[in-house]
């Protein structure tokens, strides 16, 4: 059967909100190298720009997830986002660079709503064959967001200032808001909002935390987006510097690579209905693990591939990852999919503010070390449960 118009919607919507979510979150990675020169602060200082809107996002998540459970997902989506554009558009008016980090995590928390429930929609509402290529348009989303605004606020940083930059950033997010309160259906709530206690959204989490099969797919996602963002937060310093010397704003154009991880994604998404999601992860971790040689070349050309095959395999691992914390949660999926977001984000905000004290002690190659030794751990994880999968030993979540 067919998508109907009504599911068309939704997915959209999802799509507009992954544009939404991730043109806020990593704004700020296009403009840190003028950030740092600007107020004269250290690499690792400025990616707390990225660090404190994660961080804010990973704080609020479980809380998200529990007031969707007495109000309606679809509800939190609608509040989650405009509070997020309200919060963006007041960030570059901050006139200390402490007020610039406060606002960035209040931003981040109003994020959380976005990412704590987007994902259990899709398992909630639509059927479980359709899941994985719904999730593959998300996470889509979440790539183009990402792309487009990387591509304005690095040019504009450089040629203006990094407070315009990010202000053109929250206006296209003014338009996202938009799109998704036209494109959500109406009267969803009254099929997937289920009135639940504390204590019993607290039972849930610790039944997920407890299951190696459901802990495994969020230690998954704290190694592989902690060591995609540990990448890409210093990419920019790398490429300016020796021996690239590449201007700034050029500098941006690198981040054109998420088009194919877009585009990687809905492979994986496609895929994954013919094999187990696990070997789709696998998969992506390999070709992150191949992409640590070429990322330490002193050519531009290699290093492109490089980025190339880490962008690659990180869309594939990340959505399937996300789609599996709803898929084999069997009870309390909000709680799970909100724990998947809880863990990949404190991945990409601890291992991306470590990842600048490397790569202001070791450089480059310390930035690279820290990912390959993050994706090698994740690798295991998912051969390991590929494996499981391969001898009947790990069963999926049911739709109960």
């Amino acid at each position: 059967m067919r998508p109907d118009r009504r599911e068309r919607r939704l997915v959209a919507a999802l799509f507009v909100s992954g544009f939404a979510t991730f043109s806020q979150l990593f704004d700020a990675q296009a403009i840190l190298p003028s950030l740092a020169r600007d107020l004269e602060i250290t690499s690792a200082t400025a990616a707390l720009a990225i660090s404190a809107t994660t961080t804010g996002i990973a704080l609020s998540v479980l809380a998200w997830a529990w007031l969707s459970d007495r109000i309606g997902l679809t509800v939190v989506m609608r509040i989650s986002l405009i509070a997020t554009t309200v919060s963006a558009l007041a960030a570059p008016l901050a006139p200390t660079f402490e007020l610039l980090i406060a606002m960035r995590g209040i931003t981040g928390i109003a994020l959380g709503g976005i990412q704590a429930v987007a994902m259990a929609l899709l398992v909630e509402v639509l059927p479980r064959h359709r899941v994985p290529t719904a999730a593959a348009v998300y996470i889509t989303g979440n790539t183009v967001g990402g792309v487009t605004v990387r591509l304005i606020a690095g040019p504009v940083s450089e040629l203006l200032h990094w407070r315009i930059g990010l202000l053109m950033v929250a206006a296209l997010g003014v338009v996202a808001c938009v799109l998704f309160l036209a494109l959500l259906p109406r009267g969803l709530e009254e099929r997937i909002s289920r009135p639940a206690s504390f204590r019993s959204a607290l039972g849930h989490v610790g039944h997920h935390l407890s299951r190696w099969t459901t802990a495994s797919i969020y230690v998954q996602g704290f190694l592989i987006m902690g060591s995609f963002t540990a990448v890409y937060n210093y990419l920019g310093f790398h490429l300016t510097r020796e021996p690239f010397s590449v201007p700034a704003a050029l500098a941006s154009l690198f981040f054109l690579v998420y088009f194919v991880g877009a585009l990687s994604a809905r492979v994986a998404g496609e895929l994954a209905s013919r094999v187990p999601p696990w070997f789709v992860v696998m998969c992506g971790g390999a070709s992150v693990a191949v992409s640590a040689l070429p990322m330490l070349s002193a050519s531009v050309e290699i290093l492109l591939v490089g980025i190339t095959l880490l962008t690659v395999g990180t869309f594939m691992a990340h959505p399937m990852s996300s789609t599996l914390s709803g898929l084999e949660a069997g009870r309390g999926r909000v709680q799970s999919t909100a724990l998947y977001q809880l863990s990949w984000l404190t991945g990409a905000a601890v291992r991306g503010w470590f990842g600048g004290v490397l790569y202001d002690r070791y450089g480059w190659a310390g930035v690279v070390g820290l990912s390959t030794t993050l994706v090698i751990a994740a690798g295991g994880i998912a051969a390991s449960r590929a494996w499981a999968t391969r001898m009947g030993l790990s069963g999926q979540g049911s739709r109960a």
